[in-house]
This record gives structure tokens, sequence and C-alpha cells, in this order.
């Protein structure tokens, strides 16, 4: 096995740059490959694009007719760009994409072909669904499962492929992707914040909600990655120990971009501005190897097919620079793992973001309300959110090298802090003239300035405020950010409607003026909501009892944390909005367990397979060399040999001691999991979590210690320093 390591540095260090060129700019790259506005209204005949655009922004259905003249310009188009195939484009439970690809190619007779796409073959298709979790909603016998388009996404091609974003739900009607919640969940928070602004200017008619990504990872060489079977079946390092310099210089971050690296991204970038991905920022990380890429903010559904789209284009071009993406959320310990930083907003048709405070009153009053309403509704549904950003591998993330906790707090900075503090204390009921006065001069109208000047920042947040938007920090960097958008957009559409509930009834039945009632209820949530808010270190023991003394959750791990996704609260919000019904709500949570306990029972395996099969063999061979050397210092020494050998002596013990405790605790380890299989559900998963999984860093512990002492001639597994530090 050394020899593989020695090999693949060898073959790693021979790395050089792929050249990349780039001819044309950015602007006239970007969407080439997309079936956008522009290439719609080229292919579309007048009648059929405004369908088209009807459906996308507000939501008509598109009549079959029209979806036969839609699919034949989208053929041409795509025929135009060198396309052969389609597929309709999809997101199944597993958290990743899927597709199948079909051919435009029709035989006539036999004897002739033709290129051939209909309306019926663009609106839906019924691919084979058995192997993809569901969750129980269908026996495999009942396996059918239906594509459907989504005219929100638009087509693109990769590959030569058409891609087709589409929703996947059952021949029952429930859905089995990630997408469909998310869609009703936006429609939610449409009908409900639409509702809300009417309060401020009658004239809106529709707002949506925004997303802007924060992609991190890691960029390790292939062939170093391969010479780790950690690595090859589970996205990190199950041992390795530390390298002597990680992170604590700070050096990598914000640093030079390493030349392969940059290679790397070059070509990623121009493949995004091909599918009208908006990436726009590229940096190192804080963690050595580490990087990030963000975008422009996008509508929610369109970012985040945007980001799965990025994460598969991501893998595709690392071949072809001889790297391998680590997506999981802490591939190494004792540095920085990686997140996906959910930045999230509310806006109008015209761009307007409901999150920025304006130049009037009224607008500082629009903001106020929605940030208020968002901490509320945070406060109020906290577990579910925790429970949206659950994985096996963010539990490794959380509560570690500058990642957030598991409790969820909301970080809104010591300026803003003092704002809410002095609208507690508005007047109840109707306000005099001075308070409204006061309020719009000193309270109100001074938001636009703290804002600029408000550059705190909390790292250890996992919901943060930072200037125009809400920063959901907890996402790790492997999701599908379609969960936690899911949950956040309905609690705060629901947040949203009860709020309107509330003003509305105290303008009706206490004969307040709009703005009073707006003031008089905005206080009541600043009171209500005031334990979540936290500016502090969330790492603290201090923090963990006070946030215990406020009744806010700790869920640290994930079957602890999933609870709240079935409880009878989240099934009623769920049902309420219109987002989920209670079937899909327990296949979701059971598809949860079902990922959490298998990818442990992979680790476990995985683990004891090094530890037994490559790291014990390999420190016996280094114990029989000093037991070698010790037998051959007796011979030439005689009975001196031990004073001569004292320390070749107590390294073979130790050595031994190391041996015997991982093959102990390997044994007790399969015996744990043995336990554990035989039971299913939240069962299984609390006996891997409590039982399998704290064996891991037992074992590890020997493990490394036994890659300190031995040769690092024979050590057969890629170090740390190895993997980190070779560009």
């Amino acid at each position: 096995m050394s020899i593989i390591r020695f090999n693949a540095l060898q073959e790693a260090l021979k790395r050089k740059p792929v050249v990349v060129h780039q001819t044309e700019k950015r602007s006239t790259l970007f969407g080439q490959n997309v079936f956008n506005k522009h290439a719609m209204q080229q292919y579309l005949t007048r009648t059929a694009f405004e369908s088209v655009m009807n459906a996308i922004e507000h939501g008509t259905r598109i009549d079959r007719k029209i979806a036969d003249q839609v699919a034949v310009s989208m053929k041409d188009w795509a025929l135009s760009k060198g396309a052969t195939h389609y597929t309709h484009w999809f997101q199944p439970l597993t958290g990743a994409t899927a597709e199948k690809h079909d051919a435009f190619f029709e035989s006539i007779n036999g004897s002739l072909a033709m290129e051939k796409f209909d309306g019926e073959q663009l609106v839906q298709q019924e691919p084979d669904a058995s192997s993809f979790p569901s969750g129980g909603i269908r026996n495999t016998f009942e396996a059918r499962g239906f594509t459907a388009w989504d005219p929100t996404s638009p087509a693109f091609i990769y590959e030569r492929t058409l891609c087709i974003p589409t929703i996947f739900v059952a021949y029952t009607g429930e859905a089995l992707d990630n997408k469909t919640p998310l869609l009703k969940a936006l429609q939610a928070i449409d009908t409900h914040a639409t509702a809300v602004c009417k309060y401020f200017d009658k004239n809106i008619s529709k707002v949506n909600a925004t997303l802007g990504w924060e992609q991190e990872f890691f960029l390790i060489d292939d062939a170093l990655a391969v010479s780790r079977p950690d690595i090859q079946l589970t996205g990190r390092t199950l041992l390795g120990h530390s390298s002597a310099k990680g992170q604590q210089l700070d050096d990598h971050y914000f640093g030079i971009i390493p030349a392969r690296a940059m290679s790397f991204m070059q070509e990623l970038e121009e493949e995004c501005m091909l599918l009208g991905i908006p990436v726009k920022t590229r940096h190192n990380e804080v963690a050595p190897n580490q990087f990030e890429v963000a975008p422009i903010f996008e509508e929610v559904n369109l970012a985040v097919d945007h980001n799965s789209l990025l994460m598969d284009v991501m893998h595709k071009v690392a071949k072809r620079h001889s790297f391998k993406v680590l997506f999981h959320e802490k591939p190494f310990t004792s540095i920085n793992g990686s997140a996906k930083h959910n930045n999230w907003s509310l806006s109008l048709d015209n761009g307007t973001n409901l999150l920025s405070p304006g130049k009037t009153p009224m607008k500082n009053l629009q903001f106020l309300t929605f940030f208020v309403n968002t901490i509320k509704a945070v406060y109020e549904n906290e577990e579910l959110l925790r429970a949206s950003i659950v994985s096996a591998s963010n539990d490794y993330r959380l509560g570690a090298n500058e990642a957030p906790p598991a409790i969820i707090s909301v970080f809104i900075g010591s300026q803003l802090s003092e704002v809410l503090d002095e609208l507690e204390n508005v007047t109840k009921g109707k306000l005099s003239p001075k308070e409204k006065t006061d309020l719009k001069l000193n309270i109100i109208g001074k938001i636009p300035e703290i804002l600029l000047d408000n550059t705190d920042i909390n790292r250890t947040s996992p919901f943060a405020f930072t200037g125009n938007k809400f920063e959901f920090r907890a996402v790790g960097s492997s999701a599908n950010c379609a969960g936690p958008m899911t949950v956040l957009n309905t609690i705060v559409a629901k947040q949203l409607k009860e709020f309107k509930v509330d003003v509305d009834t105290l303008i009706d039945t206490n004969n307040l003026k709009k703005d009073e009632a707006v003031f008089n209820v905005l206080r009541e949530y600043i009171k209500a909501s005031k334990d979540i808010r936290f500016d502090g270190d969330g790492y603290t023991e201090a923090w963990e009892k006070e946030a215990k003394k406020r009744g806010l959750s700790n869920n640290k791990t994930a079957p602890e944390a999933l609870k709240a996704l079935v409880s009878k609260k989240a099934i009623a919000l769920y049902k309420e909005m219109g987002v989920m019904n209670k079937i899909e709500i327990e296949a979701r949570y059971e598809i949860k367990l079902e990922e959490y306990t298998k990818r442990l029972q992979i680790e476990s395996r995985v683990l004891g397979d090094i530890s037994r099969n490559h790291v014990v063999p390999t420190a016996i061979i280094y114990q029989n060399t000093l037991l070698e050397n010790t037998k051959n210092l007796k011979e030439i020494f005689g009975g001196e040999y031990k004073n001569i050998a004292k320390e070749q002596i107590e390294l073979i013990m130790i050595i031994s001691n190391h041996i015997t405790e991982i093959n102990s605790l390997v044994i007790k380890m399969e015996a744990q999991r043995a336990k554990a299989n035989k039971h299913s559900g939240l069962k299984s998963a609390e006996e891997y979590c409590s039982k399998v999984k704290p064996f891991f860093e037992q074992i590890r512990y020997h493990c490394d210690n036994l890659e300190t002492m031995v040769d690092d001639n024979l050590w057969p597994l890629t170090k740390y320093r190895e993997l980190l530090f070779t560009k």
C-alpha cells in the first residue's frame, strides 16, 4: 500500500495546470446554452412565448397544443446547438440530480429517420423509479413515477443533451422530489408577502424569494484521493493525524489561488456562463486546499437548480483537471469544514429588496415588518429549521472550527438590537403625534444609517442578518438547498399570514390606523421572539446553558433533530400552507433516517477494513523491524542490550498496545453494528448514533498514534500534509 501512496504523490507532483483558453467575454457567453427568454423570443411564436411567460410569472397552465409548439421550437434550438438527446432533469430524494437520456432520433418504416420531440414528451414522462427512495409511498411493483415540466426553470444543454427541469411525483400524486414542495412554499410566500406589502403599496402584485448560495469545497489531487479508501467510499478521512501546519497562520484564506485550482475555476466559470449560472466570486477559503464560489442572487427555484447543476459540473470539470471535489461537510479533522451559506431575501418584481430600508419612513416600516416577521418565524420554528439541515456529514461539522452550533439563534448586530429594544417600548394602542414623529425620525428614519455602519460579523451564528438579507450559515456543503429553502419560505409565509390577521384585527376592532396597528403588532412580536436573538459566541458552555434557559433546542444529532420534522406542529404547518401532506412528510422522515443509518454503516465498515487490513499489518511490519533490531543488539551487546535498546523495546510495547486496542475496538464496533442492523427507522439510527459512532474516534485515536510512530516509508495512507498541501 505504501507503494500506492508514493506513486500517487509522484503523479500529483508532476501535474501541470491545464491550459484554459478564454476568448469571449463572459457577457457574450452567458446563457448561450439556455433556452431562456431571449432564445424563446427567437424560436417561439408570439402566442407560445406569451403562454410560457404567463406560466413563469403567474403560474398559469400551458395548453397541450401550445406545448407541442414549444417542444418543436425547443428541439430546433437544441439541434442547432448540436444536441442529440433530451432528458427530464429532476431532483429525487437522494439529494442529487437524476436523468434518463432519450435520443431525438425516430425511425420511419425501418428505412428512414427523423428527429422528433413533441409536447407529450416535453410535458410528462414516466421514468423507471423503483430504486429511488420513497419512504414507503410506493411499493416496487407500483413504482411508476412521473416527471412533469417546470417551465419556471429554463431548459439547458449540457454535453449535447437537452435537459428539461422537472418535478417528480408518484402516480398517486405525492411528491417524490425536492422541487415540488419548494415550488409550493414559494407560492405560499408570494401570496402572503404580497398581501402584507399592500399595507405599504397597493400596486404590488408579486413577491419573489431570492437566494444567493455560497458553495464551499475542497480540491484534492485525484491520485491522492484514490490512494485513500475512506475518501473514495465516504467522502471524508476516517483516519489521519493532523498536519503540523494546518490553518493556524490564516495564510490560505483569500490568498493567491494556486495555479491548478485557478485553471479548474476558469473552466468551471466558463461552463457556468454557458449554462446561465451567474457565478461571480471565487476565492481561497480558510482551510488549505479549500475554496468557495458564489453567484449573483436569483429567484429561489432557479438558484436551487443552478446549485445542483453546479455540483454536477464541478465533478466533471475536476476530472479533466485531475482533481477530486470534496463536498463533505467535514472531510478533515482539526480544520474548517465546508458549508453552503444560503443568503435569503424577498424582493418585488422591480428588484426592490424588502429587507433593505428605503428613503422614507414608510419604506423603513416595510423593512421592519419583514425583518421582525422573519425573526419571529425562526423563533417559532427553530427546531424545524434545525431539522432542515440534518445529515450524517453535517453532524461532524456543526459546532466545530468556526461552524455554527446546533442551537438555532438569530444574529442581528448590536445596533439593530437597540432599534428593536426601542420599538419594544412603543405605547400600546394609539400613538400620540409626538411619539409618531419620534418613531419616524429617531428610530425608523435612522435605520439606513445604522445598516450602513453595521459591520458586525458573527461567524458562529447559524442565522444572521447581514445588511440586506438573512444568511442561513448552518446549511451543509453537500446539501440540496431546496430542503432548508422549503422550510424557511414556509415558516415565513405562515408568520406573514398571522401578521396580516393580527394587524387587520387591530384596525377593525380597535379603530387603529394602519401604521399604528403595524407598530403594535411588531412590538408584541419583538417581545415574543426576543429569546432567539443572540450576538455572542455560539461555542461556549455558557451559551448552551443560557439557550436552555430560554427554551431553545440543542438537538446535536440527526436522529434527535429529525423528530421535529414529524411533529404535530410541523404537519399542521405544512398542511395549512399547502406545501406537503402527512404522507409526504413522514416519507421524508423515513428517508432521512435511513440515509443517516446507511452512511454510518458504510463508514463503520470502511473504518474496520482500513484499520485492520492497512494500519495493523503495517504496524506489525514496523514492529518486526524493531524486534529484529533489538535481537541484533542483544547478540552484539549481551545483557547490556536492554539499556541500548530501551527506546525500541518501549516502542514495541506501545505499538502492541495500539494494535490490541484497534482489534478489540473493531470487534466491539462490529457487534454493536450487528445489533443496530436488527432494527429499522428511528431505533436503528439512534443505535448507530449512540452505540456505533462513538467507536470511530476511539479507533482513530490508536490508528493516528501509530501513524506518528511507524516508519514514513511504510505508512500506506496518504497523510494530511500531503492531501492538504499538494497544490
